[in-house]
């Protein structure tokens, strides 16, 4: 019998025989699935380790997310690059101090409320939202998922921070988000909801004021409120503390070089340099000084505790200045249409 007869009647007899080699080879022949975005494999593995989340789910979820261009060029340009003198006007504005008023007369009883269980003044609450998101009305048009997915795999100075905060929102639980993942929206940063909180804010000091057993911080007002409260008392918020204060250097002031965020003197060291405040201070209370590029000139404040807390929200000293005057500007207008009632 020739050869290749006796295969052919070998392989008629027994084809189970050779299944494991054709299966093998076929394995073998088959190209490894290439990530969607670079490195999602690993973040993927990590997740679904830490949560025990499916990873074909966890994949299915970052396969849809895009990388934008515009995300990238957004971070490129940060409002804090600007002096404080082009940045104040942004915030300061008419209509946003009286909108600012209006909803705190509108919702005095529930801020006041929250105010006073958190030990936070209602006006700096109502200005955060001022700041961050003209109160609810621009909470960011950039899918989160795509934002986070940009700047944690295809923006390397900050490429650890945004993949840390891409891991945090895939294991947050469905009862921590306003909405499914894949339909979050936020800022080009990933920020979500009316005060603009990041992933791990949202795990750390997000609330569920309603007590529904579920954090909306896109639409409840009270999980909103409360949980911006929370952030600025877990953070060391000192009720009835000062936040800041101008002052007035003299000729012969000391030099004290960058500013330091988390108060460095008692005031009375700097009054002792060179710096007198505009108003009467605790000489004790310790502070940082502040020079910032004004409309007239340089500006010089005297920073306290409370205003560190802001910079906790934001880093930028300019950021926590706006959301302070902004604050006193509202509870002025707070205080003059009650007197007119």
């Amino acid at each position: 019998m020739p050869e290749h007869s006796a295969s052919r009647r070998f392989r008629s007899l027994f084809p189970f025989l050779l299944l494991p080699i054709v299966v093998s080879s076929l394995g073998l022949a088959q190209p490894a699935l290439a990530d969607t975005h670079p490195g999602q494999a690993a973040l993927v593995s990590e997740v679904a380790r830490d949560t025990g989340k499916s990873p074909a789910a966890l994949n299915a979820l970052l396969d849809q997310a895009k990388m934008q261009q515009g995300i990238l060029d957004a971070i490129s340009r940060p409002a804090e690059a600007k002096p404080w003198s082009a940045y104040r006007p942004i915030f300061l504005t008419d209509k946003r101090i009286a909108d600012g008023v209006a909803f705190y007369r509108e919702h005095r009883e529930l801020l006041e409320r929250i105010g006073k269980q958190y030990g936070v003044a209602p006006q700096y609450i109502v200005a955060i939202l001022g700041v961050e998101t003209f109160y609810g009305r621009v909470t960011g048009k950039y899918k989160v998922l795509d934002a986070l997915v940009t700047l944690g795999f295809y923006y390397p100075p900050r490429a650890t921070y945004f993949r840390q905060q891409l891991k945090t929102l895939l294991e947050l639980p469905d009862n921590h988000l306003a909405g499914p993942l894949d339909t979050l929206t936020g800022s080009y940063a990933g920020a979500q909801g009316w005060g603009q909180f990041m992933p791990d804010s949202i795990r750390d000091y997000a609330v569920d004021a309603e007590g529904d057993g579920r954090i909306d911080l896109q639409n409840s007002l009270p999980d909103i409120l409360a949980s911006v409260a929370n952030y600025f008392a877990k953070h060391g918020w000192v009720d009835g503390g000062p936040v800041a204060a101008r002052a007035q250097p003299d000729g012969a002031a000391k030099p004290l070089g960058d500013w330091q965020a988390k108060p460095q003197w008692p005031l009375e060291q700097l009054e002792a340099w060179g710096y007198a405040p505009f108003q009467h201070l605790n000489p004790g209370e310790p502070t940082s000084l502040l020079m910032l590029d004004g409309l007239s000139g340089p500006e010089h404040w005297f920073t306290f505790n409370n205003f560190y807390v802001i910079t906790r929200y934001n880093r930028s000293p300019m950021y926590a200045m706006a959301v302070n005057q902004l604050a006193l500007a509202i509870m002025d207008g707070v205080r003059s249409a009650d007197r007119v009632q």
